[in-house]
């Protein structure tokens, strides 16, 4: 077996007096040990030109300052007379270069196999061997190269695409603020007066801010999991936790929540555009062909097909990035609307109470998968976390803090403003419950529902990529897939909300199911999968145990709420 015998790197000097010295001193060293006569390299570099070859330094090989020893030193000797050499360190370590398990070639991988005889190196006394021996570190790949070759090239240069990240825009403080607090206060904002109808008002305050002290943590939970598994997305930490199981649970969760907002988007566009639209035209009913967008179902088929399905098609999602603006403007103008003409509603067209509905009402479990509707932004956590110029744990939990503190904050104020003036008669789209004629509610109704035809191809986007990344991963882009995948999608969604016009029981089962399992089952898992045992761990299982909790019981409650049509009938105008 051929082994690597390393010598010291410091070279002895050539002048025969010091050598005495030199020897002297490495013996103080701390690897310092017998040093055989044998061994001296003064002795041998003074060896004349003609002298036998294992006087003249044993067959050694100087090249930068290393010694490369391919025998024992005793080459010339019979076998019989040779003695074993002592090193001049007893203790130095020597290296078995001999490869025992040479794991196979992992897919992808262009380079050529090695030959069988490329570790192999003859031994002076093997049979058929000759007197040069093979260089051990021939040909091997550097490191960088090796990168550079497993990488698919056929997108663009590497050079350009590492330059194109080193040039990618990072977000400070502030700017990462802005894109989670607007990735939190979406559609959801709308029934936060709902869920307060649901939970009762002492109930709901307690439960928006509990649910939004768990959201806070588990979003934080998502980067320490990442952090603890080696993973760099939400998905491949489940997955790396638990498996082809654990994908299987995360990819239905991110595909039925974003789904879900797709037929609630629906449900918004008609429940919008048509109040607007007869408003600003009241003989539009009486007009031949025209008339249908009077009618709630023509909008959601003719607005969808005609604005959402066509921008879903993009396959870039950063062109849809001004959405976000959009969305940020409008949900400002409902949440100034509501509270402006909640102040100023009729006494006839506000709601009654009762005591359940003042302190703990019968929906409580529904009313937490709403609030969850409206919170969950796990799947953006990494994405905001990887975009800060300093991506750390703290600078990152400052981030949420501020942006879930914030959307408590506006969420709070839209429940109070809604709930307290409609009361038992709160729907689901609180702006339905003002009159059709109000001004400043019809430019809110038309600022939310083109915020919804704009926001529908995001979820559209997330569906798809997760279908793709489930049943085609790694696979090159097709383009009959993807418009297979997209129209499915978009006429699917269209033909859920043509069907009810209740949003109250969308956000009910959306949140109770997918939702729940985002933020308060699945983080919360993984990292009791991936910590050791600490008081943290059991306030996880008590996240987890709470979660599963909501979601078995708000889900029978809605699917029963749906069934025998209790409650407050939504009102499809």
């Amino acid at each position: 077996m051929a082994k690597a015998t390393t010598h010291s790197s410091r070279e002895q000097p050539r002048n025969p007096n010091l050598t005495e010295a030199f020897v002297s001193e490495e013996q103080h060293g701390l690897l310092a040990g017998h040093v055989s006569d044998d061994d001296d390299d003064a002795d041998n570099d003074d060896a004349p030109d003609d002298a036998p070859e294992h006087s003249r330094g044993h067959g050694r090989t100087r090249a930068n300052g290393l010694v490369v020893q391919p025998g024992d030193g005793n080459e010339a000797l019979p076998s019989s007379l040779r003695t074993p050499r002592t090193p001049r360190t007893p203790n130095r370590v020597r290296f078995d270069l001999r490869p025992t398990n040479i794991p196979p070639p992992a897919n992808g991988d262009r380079r050529p196999p090695l030959p069988n005889d490329y570790f192999d190196v003859a031994e002076p006394d093997s049979p058929g061997s000759d007197s040069t021996s093979r260089p051990l570190l021939t040909d091997i790949e550097a490191p960088a190269v090796t990168l550079a070759n497993s990488l698919d090239l056929a997108d663009g240069d590497i050079h350009e695409r590492a330059e194109r990240e080193r040039t990618r825009p990072k977000s400070g403080l502030s700017s990462a603020f802005m894109n989670m607090a607007n990735s939190i206060i979406g559609a959801g904002i709308i029934g936060q007066p709902y869920a307060f109808k649901d939970a009762g008002l002492l109930a709901g305050i307690l439960l928006l801010i509990a649910l939004t002290v768990v959201v806070d943590w588990t979003i934080r939970l998502i980067v320490i999991n990442s952090k603890l598994s080696g993973a760099s997305s939400f998905q491949g930490t489940v997955e790396h936790c638990f498996g082809r199981t654990g994908l299987i649970a995360i990819s239905v969760a991110q595909w039925a929540f974003a789904f879900g907002g797709m037929v609630a988007f629906g449900v918004i566009v008609g429940d919008s555009i048509p109040q607007v639209l007869r408003t600003i035209w009241p003989e539009l009913s009486s007009i031949p062909v025209l008339g249908l967008l009077a009618d709630r179902r023509a909008v959601i088929v003719v607005f969808i097909l005609g604005i959402s399905y066509p921008l879903s098609l993009y396959r870039d999602i950063a062109k849809l990035a001004k959405a976000s603006t959009l969305a940020l403007i409008s949900m400002t103008v409902i949440l100034v609307t509501v509270v402006v003409q909640g102040v100023l509603t009729p006494p006839e067209n506000r709601g009654s109470f009762t005591l359940p509905l003042l302190t703990l009402n019968d929906g409580f479990f529904q009313a937490v998968g709403v609030i969850s509707f409206a919170f969950v932004c796990q799947h953006n956590s990494l994405l905001i976390y990887g975009s800060l110029k300093t991506p750390t744990i703290d600078r990152f939990s400052t981030v949420t803090h501020y942006s879930t503190g914030i959307s408590m904050l506006a969420c709070m104020i839209m429940a109070l403003a809604g709930f307290l003036t409609f009361g038992d008669k709160t729907l689901g789209n609180v702006l339905n419950n003002f009159p059709a004629d109000n001004t400043m509610v019809t430019i809110a109704r038309l600022c939310f529902g083109l915020n919804m035809l704009t926001t529908l191809p995001l979820e559209a986007f997330v569906c798809r990529e997760v279908m793709f990344n489930y049943w085609f991963p790694n696979e090159p882009f097709n383009m009959n897939l993807h418009l297979i995948f997209s129209s499915t999608l978009v006429v699917s969604a269209m033909t859920l909300s043509l069907l009810t016009c209740d949003l109250g029981v969308v956000f009910e089962l959306v949140g109770a199911t997918s939702a729940c399992a985002l933020a308060y089952i699945l983080p919360p898992l993984c990292y009791i999968k991936l910590s050791s045992r600490s008081w943290k761990t059991y306030v996880a299982m008590g996240v987890v145990a709470f979660g599963c909790a909501v979601m078995v019981i708000s889900m029978f409650q809605a699917i029963g709420k749906v069934i025998q049509g209790g409650g407050v009938p939504a009102q499809c105008v």
